[in-house]
């Protein structure tokens, strides 16, 4: 994974609190946008942990840029607007996090985004459900066929496609496939927003939801 922050002392903690975890490898840190951009396309990292107020280009302005790249992207901030939350998840990012957030949950991030899971604090959730219901509201869940209502409570449980694919016994391929579709029917621009309209529709209930990663043992094999 890739550390991306202004802050030299916040790099240096987060390394630090990272590299106990056996599973977890920090491949670079970044100071700016504009270095965590060139890093991303050079080291090919799985994760970014990624700060959205920096000098010479932005979280946001970096999360444009590699959009269709390899990593995912958890986001580490002190900004916790409306507006800016919204602008991060639509732009691609898993998970928002406070800078005030347990480091144990920001380990439990990092494993989550690895395996395409999200890990949202109960504030950040609020504030995207919010604008979810004040915004343009997808379509009715009635577009969906009935295995593609299991896939999206999937979702809105925070599951990566392998224990979705192993909880409904089906392939990783097929779940891949019913969530592409998801997302077209219900227009919605990526997974984590179909977890947050999963969630404000009832699938699951909020609070079994929030903070809900993939089980690390599942994916053990995989480094981030």
């Amino acid at each position: 994974m890739l550390i991306v922050d202004d802050h030299e002392v916040v790099r240096q903690g987060l390394r630090f609190v990272l590299e106990q975890e056996a599973d977890i490898e920090v491949v670079g840190e970044c100071s700016n946008g504009r270095r965590a951009i060139t890093a991303i396309r050079a080291l090919r990292p799985d994760v970014v942990l990624l700060d959205m107020v920096m000098p010479d280009l932005d979280g946001l302005a970096v999360l444009a840029a590699v959009r269709d790249e390899p990593p995912a992207v958890v986001v580490l901030t002190s900004f916790q607007e409306d507006e800016r939350v919204v602008e991060a998840v639509r732009a691609g990012a898993l998970s928002y996090l406070p800078k005030t957030t347990a480091v144990e949950r920001v380990v439990e991030a990092v494993r989550a985004a690895a395996s395409g899971g999200s890990v949202l604090e109960p504030g950040v959730a609020a504030l995207l459900v919010r604008q979810i219901r004040e915004g343009e509201r997808p379509q009715a869940l009635d577009v969906l066929s009935p295995r593609e209502r299991e896939v999206l409570a999937g979702l809105a449980r925070g599951r990566s496609n392998r224990q979705i694919a192993r909880e409904l016994s089906l392939s990783e391929e097929t779940v891949k496939s019913h969530v592409s579709s998801i997302l077209a029917k219900l227009r919605l621009a990526d997974r984590t927003q179909a977890a947050i309209f999963g969630l404000q529709q009832g699938l699951v209930p909020l609070e079994s939801a929030l903070g809900t990663a993939p089980d690390p043992a599942a994916d053990r094999s995989r480094r981030s």
